[in-house]
């Protein structure tokens, strides 16, 4: 038997995976699919017959549906982790959905409340996915309960968004480090902290993260309105590993405003990252889905493939849906 672990390479990915192969151990046919964060196409990859297992970690379910279908009539036990967009859940008795779409959770968190159940929680590693997903208060909250100090609490979160930053990108080429890389480097540490403390990888990481975010915040607004901000990164490496991060900080630092972070593709094209309030009326998901590419959650979705012709479409109708007041 194969067992297959697809999972999006970002901070919530990387950590919900860590969790089950620290509590359910590693296996010599284990076999990990997953990409920069953007690649959430990922059951289009997995090659698996009956008696595999194939374990989906933070991509939408119906951006895999096709895919999950033809794994699930092969007769593969998949098991399904998820935060995002999810339409109708297939009925099939191999299938067990952990979906929730509720804005204070993330798929660290479902991997945390599903091995609580079974007494084998990695608990610190699930804080680590949640601050990495911009979830700092649930994440805050937990590393209490926890009994983790200040101190340790703020050396998670560091970790969280430097794994989570170094996801984006429009290429593997484009990370410090591939997320399957990451993963093999991370597997040694059932302590988070060690890992934070010992591992070279995680300190390049945060140099790196220091130096594309420093760079980051001298960029000035491409575009206002009331209630509404456009920022438009340039044609860099650095630029595309920081969109992300970037997108987060900004939508702190613009509490009540809706951002748009826009940036170029070697192709043609832009990606779109887009950060909104909590208690915004429009969900940035339902909005990015207006788009062939759009998605993602209530607060921050983004939008895959933008083609350059639709810039100006998209920009007013951003301002136009969020507009203040």
């Amino acid at each position: 038997m194969t067992r297959i672990f697809a999972y999006n390479g970002d901070a919530d990915g990387l950590c919900a995976l860590q969790q089950l192969r620290l509590a359910e151990g590693v296996s010599a046919s284990e076999i990990l699919i997953t990409g920069v964060k953007r690649d959430i196409g990922l059951l289009e990859r997995v090659q698996a017959q009956a008696g595999d297992s194939c374990t989906v970690l933070d991509v939408s379910l119906d951006v895999n549906r096709a895919g999950l279908l033809r794994l699930l009539d092969a007769g593969v036990k998949v098991r399904y982790f998820d935060h995002h967009f999810a339409g109708e859940l297939p009925a099939a008795p191999n299938l067990e959905a952990h979906i929730d779409l509720a804005p204070n959770v993330c798929t660290s968190l479902l991997v945390d409340r599903d091995l609580q159940t079974r007494g084998a929680r990695q608990v610190r590693w699930a804080i680590v996915g949640a601050f990495g997903d911009s979830l700092t208060e649930e994440a805050r909250a937990l590393a209490g309960s926890a009994g983790l100090s200040a101190e340790d609490a703020a050396a998670l979160k560091d970790l969280g968004v430097a794994i989570n930053y170094n996801a984006y990108g429009e290429t593997l080429a484009d990370l410090h480090v591939p997320p399957a890389q990451l993963a093999a480097e991370m597997l040694p540490y059932a302590e988070p902290l060690d890992f934070a403390r010992r591992s070279e990888t995680y300190s390049r990481l945060a140099a790196g993260y220091r130096d594309d975010m420093e760079r980051a915040r001298r960029l000035e607004p491409s575009r206002r309105a009331p209630g509404t901000l456009q920022f438009m990164l340039p044609d860099a490496a650095w630029a595309r590993r920081a969109s992300g991060t970037l997108a987060n900080d900004l939508a702190k630092a613009h509490a009540g405003n809706a951002l748009a972070i826009i940036s170029p593709k070697a192709e043609g094209g832009f990606l779109v990252s887009i950060r909104v309030p909590r208690d915004c009326p429009t969900s940035a998901e339902s909005f990015c889905r207006r788009f062939p590419t759009g998605g993602g959650r209530k607060a921050a979705a983004g939008i895959n493939h933008l083609p350059p012709e639709e810039l100006e479409t998209f920009s007013r109708a951003f301002e136009e849906q969020f507009r203040a007041g």
